[in-house]
């Protein structure tokens, strides 16, 4: 197939385009490029090339040609959604639905789209219920408000010649070459590496799902590749259940696979996201699709890419690996104006 993933030289995308290219399909990506001075370290055997583009102004001659979208394109994370709201439900939002109608017009008879769990919200996770894809949304944050809009908008369009599908991918975590340290585990794993100490403010109760990238790239390969029938117009969660985890379950974890790492626990209230999701539909419905990682298995990953190059301080702390840190940094130099178009 012949393919355009939007977002692909983000955190997942680097490990998705690779992927699809090892199948065999023809992998075309567009990026606005806000994030790819950020490059940890060398892995990926061989990536697709890229072409600068907002999906804002994507044009229907951009897109023609092309068998499948993968949509990952979007102002993440929830601090970035945040800078300004009705920027971002512009870009995550309506660009979104534009893009889709532009690919139904276009004949493009797949759309892959890269919802979240935390449309989920403050879902009552305290509970025993799991939220599946039947139950109700209750988004906090304007990035997870965008991905319920964008669900509506699309399903009503799906037909014998458009499919989209929703992938409602768990709190990602793992080791990418366009690494992000903004994202719980990646960056208490690092907290810890450094510190061999790992001190939550929090009394880590939340419930939240997690998920490795690797596994999210697997399932939207396999969205994308599934037959019409099985994945026109539906939801899924992505993810295991069995990786539904306490914030405080995650620092045990982290401070087991870092040797030598202390871990405390505080007393404060935390997140008020807080929900626990039920995986079932798709390790059952979505052919060949099944979780390859656990939360241990990844922070094990970091653990080594750590040791291999030197891994300090600046590295955690920069710009480069944190989404707020560089937007704003794009902004402050005057590199792209405030709807964030870039000025050059």
């Amino acid at each position: 197939m012949k393919v355009l993933l939007t977002g692909g030289e983000g955190y997942i995308g680097t490990q998705l385009g690779p992927l699809l290219l090892e199948r065999g399909h023809d992998v075309h990506v567009y990026d606005t490029g806000y994030h790819r001075v950020g490059w940890l370290y060398d892995g990926v055997q061989a990536a697709p090339q890229w072409k600068r583009l907002d999906t804002r102004i994507t044009q229907p001659s951009d897109i023609e040609g092309f068998d499948a979208i993968i949509h990952l394109a979007d102002l993440s994370n929830d601090p970035v959604g945040e800078l300004d709201p009705e920027l971002t439900f512009k870009i995550n939002h309506e660009a979104t639905v534009r893009l889709a109608r532009m690919a139904k017009e276009a004949g493009i008879e797949r759309f892959v789209y890269a919802s979240s769990c935390s449309v989920y919200g403050a879902s009552g996770g305290g509970s025993d219920a799991l939220s599946t894809e039947e139950s109700e949304t209750a988004p906090i944050t304007a990035y997870a408000k965008c991905k319920v809009r964008v669900e509506d908008d699309l399903r009503p369009m799906a037909d014998g010649s458009f499919t989209p599908v929703f992938l409602r991918n768990a709190t990602a975590f793992g080791a990418s070459p366009r690494m992000r340290f903004d994202l719980v585990v990646n960056e208490l794993t690092a907290m810890a590496y450094l510190d061999r100490k790992l001190v939550l403010e929090s009394d880590g109760t939340p419930w939240r799902p997690f998920v490795h990238i690797r596994d999210i790239a697997k399932a939207m390969m396999c969205a994308m590749e599934a037959h019409a029938e099985v994945v026109g117009g539906e939801a899924f969660n992505v993810g295991d259940s069995r990786a539904n985890y306490q914030v405080r379950d995650i620092c045990t974890i982290i401070g087991e696979e870092i040797p030598g790492c202390e871990v405390i626990i505080g007393e404060l209230g935390g997140d008020t996201r807080n929900y626990r999701v039920d995986f079932t539909k798709i390790n059952t419905h979505l052919p060949g699709f099944s979780c390859d990682w656990d939360v241990r298995k990844g922070v094990a990953e970091l653990r080594e890419i750590f040791d291999r190059i030197e891994f300090d301080s600046s590295i955690l702390h920069s710009r480069r690996h944190r989404r707020l840190k560089q937007i704003q940094y794009l902004l402050d130099t005057g590199q792209i104006d405030d709807q964030f178009y870039w000025k050059v």
